[in-house]
């Protein structure tokens, strides 16, 4: 039997292959009341807006799927199409902050693009 192989897309140029980034948008929809239950280390999901979107955004999710916001945008306008042509990123949580924390610095994660 012939092992079938996946040829995963190559990142752009100067895109890192580990990076850490904070989470945007945590204030919306009451997203920020997800952070109570985040633990550091704990892995999360990564899904990037469909196609044709107006803002192409990556968003970052609890394994059940609870949205609990987005990626920068510099980040977002190369992972979002690298992962819609295959490539493949997990995302864990590092370090999670609370109230007294901007909100656009209370969740510190970081991705993996395999």
């Amino acid at each position: 039997m012939i092992p079938l192989s996946i040829s995963l897309p190559p990142l752009p140029l100067l895109a890192a292959r580990v990076f850490r980034a904070t989470v945007h948008g945590l204030v919306f929809g009451d997203r920020a009341r997800h952070l109570l239950n985040i633990r550091s280390g704990e892995p999360l999901m990564l899904l990037p807006d469909p196609p044709g979107t107006a803002l192409d955004q990556v968003w970052v999710h609890l394994h059940r799927g609870d949205a609990i916001g987005h990626l920068p945008n510099e980040i977002a306008s190369w992972l979002g199409p690298w992962m819609r042509r295959g490539g493949r990123a997990t995302v864990r949580a590092l370090r999670v902050g609370d109230e007294s924390v901007p909100s656009w610095k209370r969740l510190l994660v970081e991705v993996a693009c395999e």
